[in-house]
């Protein structure tokens, strides 16, 4: 592909620019348009195909949580061309279709309100982006899937969620970390880590190249930067290992292993990649460039899956208040869902893309989501729903982390290897049921006290003796009798014939 891409002219390294100016000049135009807004205001945008359209930001509301006063929801009201729609900003949302054009939501003024960063460069009220209503979102022969594992593989904390899986949401902190770019959890030193784009390694480890230094390129010893066609920085953080072929100065081709998925840097001590884009914004500042809608068609152009459950993002409330779980972000290739089924961890049940359900007692909860086409397939993900002792906000609930390796291609009788991190709490052990009636087991994670300890997950290994779609469960529980429970879905093939 870079061969192809060198050809045609769109990548044209070649030498370490020793200032700004001398940055490689992008040579590929982005598909994306976007413009930042106030309620009220409206623009003329060109498309990338060359049409023009009318965009206003009509309405703006945003959702705050009584536990930490984090937005949990924004929605705009948006017009283009007079036609108008609701949109929700972020949060595993993809682009809706609306007149002509295809428009999504990366952020709002209120995320910026009580965070602890600004990534973002917005300066107005929210940003918009628009996409000619067909053909894709980023260059198809340019992105891939950055991580080499199933699509929500384990937990993610994605485009504006606030971060959770290390027990980050205590009751009563005001200052959030609204999580920006992608965070793909994963098995530490077991998965595969490739380049989304073709590129120029501006940084790596703790070398950057001269002339990067009013970029958002922050060198640091589990972090690569790589510069693209476009002029969009890419940053993949938290390595367990760099390749040694990867340095500044080198320029990388899509899909080119870059290392292994780890949990170094401030992780926060759950294994997992973050990947984010920066480039320029409509306010002149560098900001995040939203890049969940990339993946996800850059996972469906690789891999084409019939179906994929979503259950994100996570929950958080106080014990007796009402969540509404929500599944209507699922997606299949036929366009119709005909069942959508919930198993609650008290073993209840339910169906229907959205209800609403009642936690009397605190604790980390992993709901069940299975949804089903018309042809049968299946898919599952996991709502996680952290529930908190109003009349004893100390005693913090715990939470884990379950993953596996590998998640691709397995067959019977092939060896997974499972990790598990349960954090905030050292009491008791870790209770595995892998799904397909084998006896439970039992592993003893070291409760996240020291975040970078290198054998901080338990780890344990399983071979299934049939084909099936198996659900594994992990839980733990404190000496409050609060529970954390969580699910990773493993797919076994009887043969050979299993996809890679």
């Amino acid at each position: 592909m870079c061969a192809y891409l060198l050809a045609a002219g769109i990548l044209t390294w070649g030498w370490q620019p020793a200032a700004a100016s001398d940055w490689p000049a992008p040579t590929l135009e982005p598909l994306v348009r976007v413009v930042d807004l106030e309620i009220g205001q409206s623009q003329t945008v060109t498309l990338a195909d060359g049409r023009q359209v009318v965009v206003e930001l009509l309405d703006l509301q945003e959702t705050r949580d009584p536990l930490r006063d984090a937005v949990r929801e924004a929605r705009v009201l948006v017009a283009v061309d007079g036609q108008q729609q609701w949109l929700t900003s972020a949060n595993y949302e993809l682009p809706r279709s609306v007149a002509s054009v295809r428009i999504d939501c990366p952020v709002t003024k209120g995320y910026l309100s009580n965070s602890s960063s600004e990534p973002w460069g917005l300066e107005a009220d929210a940003r918009l982006r628009l996409w000619p209503a067909a053909g894709p979102l980023v260059h198809p022969d340019s992105f891939v899937y950055p991580v080499k594992q199933v699509w929500f593989a384990s937990s993610t904390q994605m485009a504006n969620e606030p971060c959770y899986v290390d027990a980050g949401e205590r009751p009563g902190k005001r200052q959030i970390y609204y999580h920006y770019g992608l965070d793909f959890g994963g098995a530490e030193g077991l998965i595969e880590v490739v380049a989304a784009t073709d590129g120029l390694v501006v940084s790596a480890r703790t070398e950057r190249l001269p002339g990067f230094e009013d970029s958002p390129v922050a060198p640091r010893y589990d972090v690569i930067y790589v510069l693209d066609a476009q002029g969009w920085f890419y940053r993949y953080s938290h390595f367990f290992s760099i390749d040694e072929a990867i340095r500044p100065g080198i320029t990388v081709r899509a899909g080119q292993r870059l290392g292994l998925l780890g949990k170094e840097g401030g992780s926060g001590g759950w294994s997992h990649l973050h990947f984010d884009i920066q480039c320029r914004q409509p306010s002149g500042a560098w900001g995040c460039q939203e890049a969940y809608a990339f993946v996800w068609e850059a996972y469906q152009r690789q891999y084409q899956p019939p179906l994929i459950a979503v259950a994100r993002p996570h929950h958080v409330a106080w014990a007796g208040d009402t969540v509404r779980l929500d599944a209507s972000r699922s997606w299949s290739a036929t366009g119709e869902i005909v069942r959508h089924e919930w198993t609650f961890t008290d073993g209840t049940r339910s169906s229907g893309p959205q209800i609403e359900r009642v936690y009397p007692q605190p604790g980390y909860y992993s709901e069940i989501l299975r949804v089903t086409d018309a042809a049968g397939h299946s898919d599952c993900d996991f709502a996680i729903v952290h529930v908190h002792d109003r009349e004893h906000p100390d005693r913090f609930p715990p939470s884990i982390h379950v993953v596996y390796s590998p998640t691709l291609g397995l067959q019977v009788g092939d060896e997974v290897t499972f990790k598990v991190r349960t954090f905030a709490t050292t009491d008791g052990e870790e209770t595995w049921d892998f799904g397909d009636g084998s006896p439970a087991a039992t592993t003893r994670s070291d409760g996240n006290v020291n975040h970078l300890a290198p054998d901080g997950y338990a780890v344990i290994t399983h071979r299934y003796a049939a084909p099936g779609h198996y659900l594994v469960r992990a839980e733990r529980t404190d000496r409050f009798g609060q529970r954390a429970v969580g699910y990773v879905q493993v797919r076994i093939a009887a043969s050979s014939a299993a996809p890679k």
